[in-house]
């Protein structure tokens, strides 16, 4: 490679790196190691010691708890708390008649980090729960009376129309619950939720009676707040893809809270489509039925650090205009599962803005088109065949391989063409050693007359990059290749293929593992970087590039590893068969170098003008001399 050359590919990976750097989750700082005899497992990534939270099987039976005579709103008194099971394909579900609010969500095909660790029957213990457990339920409606008052249903206690305590619904089943709020003068709040048996959303139905004279601001809030549980192991990384969102007007407006100790919040008035909260890889998401101009959304989220354990918790509320009629009633979808991209497009409401397909330097627009429409499609069709997901990447590779070939194919054979350029190149800097600009302007035609555009080997890579970027981040938040096992000692694509830990952390990097497939990552970049450098002037980049992407992708999912490691060795195998294919690289001069046009007739021109210049100002100089 030329001088052009190599700059230009240190500036292609240096903005991967910043870009990498600037994406990758930031650990929390290090505090002393303590003891606990209490169940863990060692963070792989992180090295943070999480306690795994038991959850104690509870059976589907009513639960008479009083809390005295303690006196609630509207004339009301404590009422024991009932709780109801709901047992669908997917999930199951707990409602408690305390504030007739989602108690617990179970996901049937969702398994915690830590689930080897119990009996294959322990359901609690084996499978995601989504409730926040520091709240003790969710989905609250709240309002101002007004006399000023706060008042959030959580707190009111609802009675129940369900004749049983627990409920087993087939796919194609339904079931409907009515929790009825009673206060005096004839005032109501009745929640009624519609389950199914094959879907992660419900139907659920607000109704309020004769509250006319004691809603203020005209307004009453449907919120779930304090988000929900972390499921996964590395707690920064995921809080690193924690958010909160709001869908209106067509765009989705995005709330981070990022920084340690940081609050962030967002009110926002108008028609609103639906608001929602993630983790990497769970939702809950509220929609209106009917959105209302009226309406709007209120946000606020925290960032927490705890030791070397990071959280985000965010809340959401939806503003629902109140009518000041004796009976209001409205409608919501309330969904809670996966962020799956297919799962989420089929309620036609937007849900699958939610999906985080990344960015490049804030092209969001070039990146999530390219993922949604090419990468996940591809990869899910890829997988109807092949049930192994690490086979699946490495078809996916080969693919990706192909539908590049034109662009890497001319990137390596303009690099090739330089390296047969580089000899007469020498030759130029040897005879005009004490002249660079006479330097500059020979190689500017050199490069005019075999036909070479020195940057040719550079802007196809950089075309390129989109696609490798939209494949990072892809791998990173798929919730298809979570848990998968490839082979061998690869037993969760989703995360770092960990073959041991080291006893301290790489300065700069801030890891403390080895990855096997980032080794291997890192050998075939070096064998790249052999065959395509040959100025013993840039021998130094054949050594230092492999190893910063190296202890870079230790700490990455061993999905996109696997990815990087196939697509580097069929780029070897490339490289190898166009550096063999003679007949292609001889450097023939073009017929009419003089009539070459763009690129190179302009660094050509400016080449001759930096000449002129150098000699205007040497002569003068020697005037003055004289």
């Amino acid at each position: 490679m030329d001088r052009q050359s190599t700059i230009a590919f240190i500036l292609i990976g240096v903005i991967l790196v910043v870009w990498l750097y600037l994406n990758s989750p930031t650990p929390p700082p290090a505090l002393p190691e303590t003891t606990d005899s209490t169940l863990t497992a060692q963070d792989t990534l992180t090295a943070v010691e999480d306690t795994i939270p038991v959850e104690k099987a509870e059976e589907p039976e009513a639960k008479t708890e009083i809390a005295g005579e303690e006196i609630l709103p509207f004339g009301t008194t404590r009422l024991p708390e009932k709780i109801i099971t709901i047992d669908t394909k997917l999930a199951r579900i707990e409602l408690t008649s305390k504030g007739a609010k989602i108690r617990k969500y179970y996901l049937k095909n969702y398994e915690t980090w830590y689930h080897e660790k119990f009996d294959e029957n322990d359901f609690y213990n084996r499978h995601v729960q989504l409730i926040n457990p520091d709240n003790g339920g969710d989905f609250n409606l709240i309002f101002v009376t007004k006399e000023g008052k706060l008042v959030n249903t959580s707190s009111l206690d609802f009675t129940s129309d369900a004749g049983n305590y627990f409920y087993k619904l087939e796919e194609n089943d339904s079931l409907t619950l009515k929790y009825k709020f009673e206060g005096t003068d004839g005032k109501e709040i009745v929640k009624t939720f519609k389950f199914f048996g094959g879907d992660y959303a419900a139907d659920i139905d607000i109704e309020f009676s004769n509250f006319q004279d004691v809603i203020s601001s005209f307004r009453y809030d449907v919120a779930w707040t304090n988000g929900i549980n972390f499921t996964e192991k590395n707690s920064v990384d995921e809080a690193y893809y924690s958010n909160a969102a709001v869908y209106a007007g067509g765009e989705q407006v995005i709330i981070d809270a990022s920084s340690p100790d940081e609050k962030v919040s967002k009110d926002i008035n108008g028609k609103v489509d639906w608001a929602g909260v993630k983790s990497k890889y769970f939702s809950v998401i509220i929609s209106p039925n009917d959105p209302n101009d009226d309406g709007g959304a209120y946000v606020e989220g925290t960032h927490t650090v705890k030791g070397e354990d990071v959280r985000e918790y965010y809340s959401v509320s939806l503003k629902v205009p109140f009518k000041n009629q004796s009976y209001q009633k409205d409608s919501f979808k309330l969904y809670i599962g996966p962020v799956e991209y297919n799962t989420l497009k089929t309620y036609g409401r937007s849900f699958e803005a939610l999906v985080d397909f990344g960015s490049f330097l804030g092209l969001t627009f070039i990146i999530r088109p390219i993922s949604e429409y090419f990468l996940l499609p591809l990869m899910k069709f890829l997988h109807q065949f092949i049930p192994n997901y690490g086979f699946v990447i490495i078809l996916l590779s080969i693919i990706v391989k192909f539908a590049l070939h034109p662009l890497t194919k001319q990137s390596m054979k303009s690099m090739k063409k330089m390296q047969l350029l580089q000899p007469k190149i020498n030759e130029l800097k040897e005879k005009y050693k004490d002249d660079p600009q006479r330097v500059q302007k020979e190689t500017m035609k050199l490069y005019s007359t075999y036909g070479i555009n020195p940057m040719g080997g550079c802007f196809p890579m950089l075309l390129q990059m989109p696609i490798l970027i939209a494949l990072w981040s892809l791998f990173n938040v798929a919730i298809d290749i979570r848990q998968q096992p490839f082979i061998l000692w690869i037993d969760n694509l989703s995360a770092p293929d960990v073959i041991f830990k080291l006893p301290f952390k790489v300065p700069i990097f801030n890891i403390d593992v080895v990855s096997g497939l980032a080794l291997l990552l890192g050998v075939t970049m070096f064998l790249q970087q052999k065959q395509s450098v040959r100025d013993p002037s840039q021998k130094a980049l054949v050594y230092i590039m492999p190893v910063m992407f190296t202890l870079m992708f230790m700490g990455f999912p061993s999905g996109l590893n696997l990815y990087y490691f196939m697509f580097n060795l069929l780029s070897i195998v490339q490289q190898y068969y166009i550096n063999h294919k003679k007949d292609d690289m001889e450097l023939v001069p073009v017929a009419n170098p003089k009539k070459k046009q763009g690129f190179m007739a302009r660094m050509l021109e400016a080449a001759e003008k930096q000449a002129q210049t150098q000699k205007q100002i040497q002569s003068k100089s020697k005037k003055r001399k004289k």
